[in-house]
């Protein structure tokens, strides 16, 4: 993904943060499916140490999280994403950052959770993403990972009435877990489930894919 296509992404979300954390924000109390590995990523991780959500748009991942005691903090693309984020969650920390170079260390992390975090990403691009999220995990750390199953590139023109310009990817599990193997993850366990209903999301399959970064004397 290019410097420019990233700014696109980056001013596309800016533009409709605001109206996305309005319909998004309590979505996770009609996603049973959602709330429950959620709480299982939460349990596998505890006591292990920070925790990072990646693509956090307003926060509303990160609060579920942070409810069940996790120690977490969101990381977003978009300026005003994260402001919504912290507008919505006083009590959790939002920095902004590229999934494509991380500003964080190595080994930093116990682990991460990507809701969607990679639907705007081409696929050439995914090695270096997570090339990147193994590198900032510890060893044994977790990664929670879900995205939309299918092999269309969704290219609407607008979004709750806001014009975009962006494309949306569906992606294949057996791919993602294959570019998730060449970087280095052991996966675990991949879940897909059909839609809720029509006004509650998008009309698409998706997948839930626990991968993990291997001990050191794996």
């Amino acid at each position: 993904m290019t410097q420019n296509r990233t700014e696109i992404i980056r001013d596309n979300y800016d533009r409709i943060a605001r109206e996305y954390a309005h319909r998004l924000f309590r979505e996770l109390d009609h996603k049973p499916l959602d709330r429950q590995l959620l709480e299982r990523f939460a349990a596998s991780v505890q006591g292990c140490g920070t925790i990072c959500d990646m693509g956090c748009g307003p926060g509303h991942i990160a609060c579920f999280l942070r409810s069940t005691g996790a120690e977490v903090f969101g990381l977003d693309l978009s300026p005003q994403m994260i402001a919504q984020a912290r507008r919505l969650n006083q009590d959790i920390e939002f920095r902004e950052g590229n999934m494509l170079a991380l500003d964080l260390k190595d080994n930093a992390l116990a682990g991460i959770t990507a809701f969607y975090a990679i639907v705007n990403i081409a696929l050439e691009s995914l090695p270096q993403v997570f090339r990147e999220m193994h590198r900032v995990l510890k060893p044994e750390g977790l990664l929670l990972l879900s995205f939309h199953i299918g092999d269309e590139v969704i290219r609407p023109e607008e979004l709750w009435g806001n014009r975009i310009d962006m494309e949306f990817y569906k992606l294949q599990p057996d791919r993602i877990e294959r570019l998730l193997g060449d970087a280095g993850f052991a996966i675990e366990e991949v879940i897909e489930r059909d839609p809720y209903a029509p006004d509650l999301e998008f009309q698409s399959r998706r997948a839930y894919l626990f991968a993990r970064k291997p001990a050191v004397n794996a």
